[in-house]
């Protein structure tokens, strides 16, 4: 009877671990975004949660020109990228316009982060940005 039981359990929580995986891999697929072509809103820095405005802190990469777009606290950004199957994600160099930013700081973290990335992953909307496998920036799909 024992044996019965912990047998079971073990189907159960077998049951359970794939009812999980498979809801999963149903959000990823509803709410994955492609990487190019997205609008990427920064959520996070460093560790740091980030609120920011719309059209702040956001950039899109180029689906066939290999050219990133976007906008840091109040600068335009522009530059290249490369990326490939195995998600590598090369980045820069960028270039910026100049203007004077009361949130200067927070936008040379930005782009420090956007030049050192060397791989991403994605979780449904969100975008991370890995540096040699450390978590550098978090980015949300911005919505229209």
């Amino acid at each position: 009877m024992k044996r019965i039981i912990v047998m079971f359990l073990a189907v159960l929580a077998a049951g359970c671990s794939h009812t999980k995986e498979c809801h999963c891999r149903a959000y990823q697929k509803k709410y994955r975004r492609p990487l190019t072509g997205t609008e990427w809103q920064l959520v996070q820095l460093y560790g740091q949660n980030v609120r920011s405005e719309k059209g702040a802190f956001v950039f899109t990469l180029s689906p066939d020109e290999g050219r990133i777009e976007g906008t840091g606290a109040c600068n335009r950004l522009s530059g290249s990228y490369t990326a490939d199957a195995k998600r590598t994600l090369k980045i820069g160099p960028l270039r910026s316009t100049r203007m004077a930013c009361p949130e200067a700081e927070a936008e040379k973290k930005f782009v420090e982060a956007l030049e050192t990335t060397t791989h991403y992953d994605m979780d449904g909307p969100m975008l991370l940005l890995l540096s040699d496998g450390e978590l550098r920036a978090v980015l949300q799909a911005a919505t229209e």
